[in-house]
């Protein structure tokens, strides 16, 4: 088994350094008969990100799409192409926890399955409102069968990828639309809590209604 971790990034040099560590964390963790690698996907960069990536020693691709669904798609399909069989998804302002990898292949070795849908915790609620903290845990399932859905913890058999077409070229929630052709397609899923990335409270949003963009309409709704 081979697996690809691939991370789109935009402009994150405050926070790719810390992401990179956690997943080479993440694949020590492994046993040594599973092969895992990150591969970067610098996306419009316009910062040092680049630079980082370079001194941490990790491959990458730059491209100019300024399109997440588009970036993801590229760098999955170049991990796959180098052998790659399971891809997982994370983000550049995201930490995976120690066991992000090995609870994967603990899912894959009890249940085979096609897609395994993770969990996120926000990194810090200092910078939001303790009402946006209420309202984002009374939405937030953290359990086991959930029904999130997160580009910043996603992965997959790279043969169902190919299968249902891969990402899309869309501006935003190209993560649901290819868990909902998984779906169609009745590939089985695992929507699991076990597989658990810290991911950023920032509201700088990247994707226009991404992660962030729901952080903030919470936000909003108890500022006015």
């Amino acid at each position: 088994m081979k697996i690809g971790i691939v991370i789109p990034a935009h402009n994150e040099v405050m926070t790719i350094a810390k992401c990179l560590a956690s997943v080479r964390t993440a694949i020590e963790q492994l046993p040594s008969t599973i092969k895992a690698y990150p591969l970067v996907v610098l996306d419009s960069c316009t910062d040092n990100t680049q630079s980082i990536v370079k001194a941490a020693g990790i491959d990458y691709l730059c491209c100019d799409y300024q399109c997440v669904g588009r970036v993801r798609d590229i760098g999955i399909r170049h991990a796959i192409t180098n052998g790659a069989t399971w891809i997982a998804c994370t983000d550049a302002d995201s930490v995976v926890n120690v066991d992000w990898l090995a609870q994967q292949i603990e899912h894959i070795s009890h249940q085979p399955t096609d897609m395994i849908c993770g969990v996120v915790q926000v990194d810090s609620w200092a910078r939001l409102t303790p009402q946006t903290r209420k309202d984002y845990i009374a939405h937030y399932q953290d359990r086991m069968g959930h029904h999130h859905i997160h580009g910043a913890n996603l992965s997959f058999s790279s043969e169902a990828y190919l299968a249902v077409g891969g990402f899309t070229s869309i501006p935003c929630h190209e993560d649901v639309d290819l868990v909902s052709r998984f779906e169609a397609q009745s590939y089985g899923i695992t929507w699991s809590n076990r597989v658990r990335v810290m991911t950023s409270s920032r509201l700088q949003a990247r994707a226009t209604e991404g992660f962030a963009a729901f952080l903030t309409r919470l936000e909003q709704n108890n500022i006015h």
